[in-house]
């Protein structure tokens, strides 16, 4: 089930089940972590996010109102900002499935956002709501890592927007000192917390 809510006329749920009736898609990508590692040719199904929001979302927007972001929830309480923009572009997924199988509880079941031209930690694992903003909201991130990053409110993998005040340069050698706690808790983090990790 995905909850949407914000900038609609009222709140509504969207089932799997529903999820499901809508055109497929497969897509082909790589996914880039923000601390500078990446996972290769990975082949995701799913429903094109543009598909989603046309069909679906934007029907119940209500009138007269500009959306210009979005947030994505993900049951582990992870949240990304996305602007409407970027959330728009043809390579944005809602993806239920992973090189050809369903997606499991570290990839991210039982959908997940993907959105390969943005850093990993946009692609909201076990995504469960949408909230749609007028405006980019403030105080979304909640965890002190999150906090502490300061994401870029676009984190387009090949402009480097890693943090929103930094430039890349000066972040890619501490990045570089992150990749194996990081790869150690994204192999390891479900089955010590029995619950899912964040995205990277």
């Amino acid at each position: 089930m995905i909850k949407i809510s914000g900038a609609v006329i009222e709140p509504f749920d969207v089932s799997l089940a529903d999820l499901a009736t809508l055109p497929r898609r497969e897509l082909t990508a790589d996914l880039h972590c923000v601390a500078g590692w990446s996972a290769t040719n990975l082949r995701w199904e799913g429903v094109a996010f543009e598909i989603f929001y046309r069909t679906i979302i934007e029907p119940s927007v209500q009138p007269d109102t500009s959306v210009t972001h979005l947030v994505f929830g993900g049951l582990d309480g992870h949240r990304s900002v996305v602007s409407i923009e970027d959330a728009l572009t043809e390579d944005v997924l809602i993806a239920e499935r992973l090189d050809g199988r369903p997606l499991d509880g570290d990839h991210g079941a039982p959908v997940r956002l993907v959105s390969p031209n943005q850093y990993g930690f946009v692609s909201t694992k076990h995504l469960w709501r949408i909230e749609l903003h007028t405006a980019e909201p403030t105080g979304v991130h909640t965890s002190p890592a999150m906090r502490l990053l300061k994401p870029h409110p676009r984190a387009r993998v090949w402009e480097e927007e890693r943090h929103r005040y930094l430039p890349a340069w000066s972040l890619r050698p501490v990045y570089r000192l992150l990749i194996p706690p990081i790869r150690f808790l994204s192999a390891h983090g479900s089955r010590r917390r029995r619950t899912p990790s964040p995205p990277p």
